[in-house]
């Protein structure tokens, strides 16, 4: 079966990561006759430098026509100026829009061979495997009003938090579908303390979580989620949260697995292509080195193969060379070794 797969490197080492990816894509395609089409696409800074937008509705109808798309990362210190009309993270929250992708998974699990790469006692990690669920399409990232403006004299700036029912009802309701196959328990993160955004959230997750009684619903304020992550990670299952909070917090469970480069994400919705990335960003000093982490994309890419084209026996594969490939002591320099970008790769693929 041919299968279109739409490729965003985008900037720093996001073609360098994105690469490799494809090669683990191309081996899976010949082990297990698929056809997999790759159309690569600028987005990004690179796309502001070639056509003044970050994203071009041309590149965005490609990804919508596509089966999944795989996107590296993108920004960097050339694009950083807050005065600029378009900056390239504007580009991938207008792909999420323009995708209905609603719901980002990012999974959190600790292999027991990097233990020792993270920060935290050995005997805290044991057991950690979290899939944290941020809302993508609202929150305090779309909220309206928002910008700057002069008020009594002053210069102010303007964030809205806004979400409305149904947008807090579906990621909900995801979140205990997908506890269902794991621990069965659900741990709804707000600020409901303070913001009354938060309370609709709280109390849609009480809604939603009353359909679902051989589940456990937990509600914890974000402040203590944050403590949490760090003093009992192994006691959290999934994690439901709005769109700032998501963010934040799971660039904080990243040091749980030793490194921002071995974590995947996928961002889903009620149908078309998902949209799949690492969670780290374009790292521009490491840029063009060859030293790049590529796991977390090729994890990505396997979440790509399950969710997006229903290929579970070929995600499971490429899950399974990772883990056998970490488990043999292979390290790029984020988690201490000496491999090169290409050279884990290679190692990945030779267990494929």
């Amino acid at each position: 079966m041919n299968f279109k797969i739409t490729l965003l490197p985008g900037d720093g080492i996001g073609p360098e990561i994105i690469s490799e990816t494809v090669r683990v894509l191309e081996v899976i395609a010949g082990n297990y006759r698929h056809s997999f089409s790759f159309a690569e696409c600028l987005m990004g800074g690179c796309s502001i430098d070639k056509f003044g937008s970050s994203l071009t509705d041309e590149t965005l109808a490609d990804c919508q026509a596509s089966d999944a798309v795989l996107l590296g990362a993108v920004g960097g210190p050339k694009w950083d100026d807050p005065k600029a009309k378009d900056r390239p993270e504007r580009g991938l929250l207008a792909l999420r829009k323009g995708l209905g992708v609603f719901a980002n998974l990012r999974p959190v699990k600790v292999h027991p061979a990097l233990i020792d790469s993270s920060p935290l006692k050995p005997e805290m990690l044991v057991g950690v495997d979290i899939l944290v669920i941020r809302e993508l399409t609202g929150g305090l990232y779309f909220g309206w009003p928002k910008g700057r403006d002069i008020k009594d004299g002053r210069e102010r700036a303007v964030d809205t938090l806004e979400y409305y029912d149904y947008e807090i009802r579906r990621v909900m309701e995801l979140a205990f579908k997908l506890a269902k196959g794991r621990k069965n328990k659900v741990t709804s993160v707000d600020k409901a303390n303070v913001l009354e955004s938060s309370r609709l959230w709280r109390q849609i997750a009480v809604q939603v979580g009353s359909q679902y009684p051989d589940t456990e619903l937990e509600h914890v304020l974000v402040d203590t989620a944050s403590m949490r992550l760090i003093t009992g990670p192994a006691d959290m299952d999934v994690v439901v949260t709005e769109n700032m909070f998501g963010d934040i917090l799971t660039d904080e469970a990243s040091v749980l697995a030793g490194s921002m480069g071995m974590l995947p994400s996928a961002s889903l919705g009620t149908g078309g292509p998902g949209l799949y990335e690492p969670i780290h960003g374009s790292a521009p000093d490491i840029a063009g080195k060859g030293i790049a982490n590529p796991v977390g994309t090729i994890l990505s890419s396997a979440m790509l193969l399950r969710h997006s084209l229903g290929l579970e026996t070929e995600a499971a594969a490429i899950e399974k060379a990772v883990d056998e490939t970490i488990t043999a002591g292979a390290r790029t320099s984020d988690l201490g070794g000496k491999l090169s970008t290409r050279q884990m790769a290679d190692e990945i693929i030779k267990r494929l």
